[in-house]
């Protein structure tokens, strides 16, 4: 039985703007081109489509429903820096991670220890994560299969949580609408209107062949998806290229020996993460991120082949002499090698090195 997690951010890019200027909160807001230049929407934020503006509309389209509608350029790169950082917290719950797009991913928890093995509590300690680290919200879905992940993470948007247990299935897929099935468009979910199917319940009066008939291929899928059956794996790629633990805090920190403070615990949390990986893996490199009150990022890298605690004191200070200030996030990572991507014998991935571990 797998345990499938489906995060989806809520408005992502609008979100992010959002973020960083709080003037625009509260306010019908859209990512897009302008108007003057047949521009179109990527997306916006619920007050926007509150007034019925959408993604893909036309950006003059959505002014005359909204005439208030307050339009920014999209900043991909900016919305890629976030993306990366949200993957890095994915990681800490899995390597089997499945990303659909920048702000939308599956991830596999089957085997994973953390949370005692709880779906349910390691989506809630991603999405509180991610709301204090990176300052947007996430809506997830918990279940069994892709299928019935992805559909519970829209079933309470924004900034829910919606869980499908194994035994729960049965009766979810019954009352769920066809409409909800990825792959049921608009055109079809009428179609299956004027024959009386609304539900997967009303699917299920038709055998496989029958449904082949009406829908082609799809209609195959129609079958097993109507019963809540999918089997389809996660599909990531299954490697890491690093590893890093980062720490939120209430207060800001203002000073450089705060930040040394905290080094320890972190380091300590980095430890006990590289020595739950497969020996495939050795260190390549280090590297110390801070983010500030006006969550801005600054990160400092090294090649190392062993990632000392000295390493991420030399590293920290250089932040702090590249600016000086309060953060409210600290963060200490390591580089990775895949072995198996290299010819030559196998080696062993090479342990922090803690300098008299109880300096640690």
């Amino acid at each position: 039985m797998r345990k499938i997690i489906h995060c989806d951010c809520d408005c992502f890019y609008a979100s992010v703007e959002m973020r960083d200027d709080p003037n625009l909160r509260g306010r019908p807001l859209a990512v897009g081109g302008s108007s003057d230049r047949r521009g179109v929407i990527s997306t916006c934020n619920y007050e926007a489509r509150s007034y019925g503006v959408r993604s893909a509309m036309p950006t003059a389209h959505a002014k005359r429903l909204c005439p208030d509608l307050i339009v920014v350029p999209g900043n991909m790169k900016k919305y890629r820096e976030v993306s990366a950082e949200i993957r890095q917290i994915f990681l800490e719950y899995s390597d089997r991670i499945e990303p659909l797009s920048l702000d939308e991913a599956y991830i596999d928890v089957s085997d994973s220890s953390l949370c005692h093995g709880s779906a349910t509590l390691m989506a809630e300690e991603i999405r509180a994560r991610v709301s204090d680290q990176l300052g947007i919200t996430i809506s997830a879905g918990v279940a069994p299969n892709k299928f019935l992940a992805k559909i519970a993470s829209d079933w309470r948007k924004p900034d829910g949580l919606t869980v499908i247990p194994p035994e729960a299935v049965e009766e979810f897929v019954l009352r769920l609408p066809v409409a909800k099935i990825h792959g049921v468009g608009r055109v079809t979910a009428e179609k299956m209107q004027r024959e009386g199917i609304r539900t997967c319940a009303d699917l299920r009066n038709f055998s496989q062949v029958e449904l082949i008939q009406r829908y082609g291929k799809f209609g195959n899928r129609l079958y097993q998806l109507c019963r809540g059956d999918d089997d389809r794996p996660v599909n990531g790629d299954g490697s890491r290229k690093s590893v890093s633990v980062e720490r939120t805090f209430t207060e800001d920190l203002a000073d450089i020996s705060d930040w040394e403070e905290q080094l320890p615990f972190l380091y300590g949390r980095l430890q006990e993460r590289l020595e739950s990986l497969s020996d495939r893996y050795r260190i390549s490199g280090a590297s110390v991120k801070v983010k500030y009150a006006d969550f801005s990022t600054s990160t400092q890298e090294r090649a190392s082949q062993s990632s000392r605690i000295s390493e991420f004191k030399q590293l920290l200070r250089q932040s702090w002499e590249r600016r000086q200030g309060p953060i409210r996030l600290l963060g200490v990572g390591v580089k990775l090698k895949d072995l198996r991507a290299e010819e030559g014998p196998e080696q062993l991935l090479l342990p922090l090195e803690l300098e008299g571990r109880h300096s640690a």
